[in-house]
């Protein structure tokens, strides 16, 4: 929890905090905000060197000192659900924060998908009039992009009401509904996303650096570092937006669209995409915020070429150094695995980067207390950005309720957990059948097979039970399976809950990785 007190904190970014007379706190402490309920919560702030500080919520009431450079920081006890409350925090000054609720909290990050908002989503009109929740409230933080650990960042809470769920991000938004409504009790939705960003700028650089396997990823931005010159850049631009202007011009005539505006010069020290400047500038001001979980959805960035096998090391890492720095525990972490997306492909395997970054979300459900949405039903062939979000927030909101409140439910759909080989076929074990696998008419497609020759071929599958035969007259001795291995796969295996299986493949074998997505 004492992370934020460390002497790099205190050294760069807190040295001039003990220069200020006023008690100061970071902006996520602010009017409508929720705690986390049932487990200690702490406070943090800034002041004089030396200054008490009091800080008071219902009946309970801490006192600490600031420490040299003006950093300070109380544990309030575990609180049950409820408010509002009114969080008092003195020192010379006296600052009152209204309309406190104590509920969940959720940290809900990631890329363009989490960034989308209600407004853009699906049945729009409708979500907005029925978004009377005043007890599921959102904070959005500012996007800020740092070389270095930034102890501030910009945002606001806002209570959900039609007025501003147009705002929310409508994944966390459709999560926390679901959770609100299941639990009864509030919610609190930390919205930290950044769309077209890599997962290697949400993860710290000290989580990254002794990782080998990422110079992959780390070489490019030295060689961009080190061949940047400002003027040089500066000139190019100059001649990019006068090409520009030309372009835009002749295609206004021609009625046609105008092609997009080239984007000004920026050092690749301070590129929101250099690994751990979004972690730096928007996850680092939120630590340590109790908070009960967090839920993720990217991967569209990483899912280029043959980095997208690195994948799974990554995502293991952001969980491990998140865990880590907002106080250690193992929390829930939970994922949306990506969605089918471009033109929609027969069962004949297809290896992309799409389809790798989605088998390594699959393989890190190794890790201890995570969770995925599978949401290869729900995404749109032409569109990167579904506009079915409504699914995609009850699915992970599913996985929770199931695993992390225990409710008797169904956490996801059919993940494939082993196989064993019988004669001329290969018979698969699933986990969460939940009443039952089942498919649509026709009868089960998307599965493909190979023998030690390494080469699929389209397969024919059915349900036995909890289990699926899948063989093919083509194979006489088959030794692996995939199913849904394609960016937008035609495949139908359902659980009797009505959510698909997750795509998976059972070999080991190197992935050659295509040029597309």
């Amino acid at each position: 929890m004492w992370i934020r007190l460390t002497a790099l904190t205190a050294s760069i970014i807190l040295a001039s905090s003990s220069l200020m007379a006023d008690v100061k706190l970071p902006a996520v402490f602010a009017d409508h905000m929720v705690l986390q309920r049932e487990r200690p919560c702490p406070v943090w702030g800034w002041a004089t060197a030396g200054e008490t500080i009091t800080v008071q919520l219902a009946d309970h009431r801490v006192e600490t000192k600031a420490n040299g450079d003006g950093a300070w920081m109380v544990e309030l006890p575990g609180l049950t659900a409820g408010g509002p409350h009114e969080l008092v925090v003195s020192g010379k000054n006296r600052i009152k924060i209204a309309d406190v609720l104590i509920g969940e909290v959720w940290l809900c990050s990631g890329q363009s998908n989490m960034a989308m908002t209600v407004s853009r989503c699906r049945d729009f009109e409708k979500e907005r009039a029925a978004a009377d929740f005043p007890q599921i409230r959102m904070f959005s933080t500012a996007r800020q992009s740092s070389p270095e650990p930034a102890a501030e960042c910009q945002g606001s809470w806002q209570v959900c009401q039609a007025e501003s769920v147009g705002g929310f991000s409508a994944t966390a938004y459709f999560f926390g509904r679901e959770l609100h409504r299941e639990l009864n009790v509030p919610v609190g939705l930390i919205n930290s996303s950044w769309g077209g960003t890599a997962i290697e700028a949400w993860t710290s650089a000290y989580a990254q650096q002794d990782l080998a396997k990422l110079d992959a990823i780390r070489a490019p931005w030295r060689t961009q570092i080190e061949n940047y010159d400002p003027q040089k850049a500066a000139a190019q631009y100059e001649k990019n937006l006068a090409a520009w202007k030309e372009r835009a011009a002749r295609a206004r005539k021609a009625g046609k669209r105008a092609p997009r505006r080239p984007a000004k010069p920026t050092d690749p020290r301070s590129n929101q995409n250099h690994p751990a400047n979004l972690f730096n500038g928007m996850i680092n001001p939120l630590i340590p915020y109790a908070i009960r979980g967090a839920i993720w959805y990217q991967g569209e960035r990483n899912s280029r070429g043959e980095t997208s096998k690195l994948y799974g090391l990554q995502l293991q890492t952001l969980i491990a150094d998140w865990r880590h720095r907002f106080g250690g525990e193992p929390f829930p972490f939970l994922w949306v695995q990506l969605p089918n997306y471009q033109k929609p492909q027969s069962e004949i395997v297809e290896t992309t980067g799409w389809v790798v970054v989605r088998d390594e979300m699959r393989k890190t459900l190794a890790v201890a207390n995570t969770g995925m949405a599978t949401t290869i039903d729900v995404g749109e062939a032409n569109d990167i950005h579904p506009k079915n979000k409504q699914d995609v927030g009850k699915r992970l909101a599913f996985w929770a309720l199931a695993k992390t409140y225990g409710q008797d439910r169904c956490p996801s759909g059919p993940l494939y957990s082993g196989h064993d080989r019988s004669k001329n076929t290969i018979v698969l074990r699933f986990e969460h059948g939940c009443g039952g696998l089942r498919t649509g008419k026709g009868g089960l497609v998307g599965f493909a097979i190979a023998g030690e020759d390494k080469r699929f071929v389209a397969a024919q599958a059915r349900i036995d039970g909890d289990k699926v035969i899948v063989w093919s007259k083509d194979v006489a001795d088959p030794v692996a399976v995939r199913y849904a291995w394609a960016p937008n796969p035609n495949a139908n295996l359902y659980n009797d809950s009505g959510m698909p299986a997750t795509p998976f493949r059972t070999d080991r074998w190197p992935l050659d990785v295509t040029g597309r997505r």
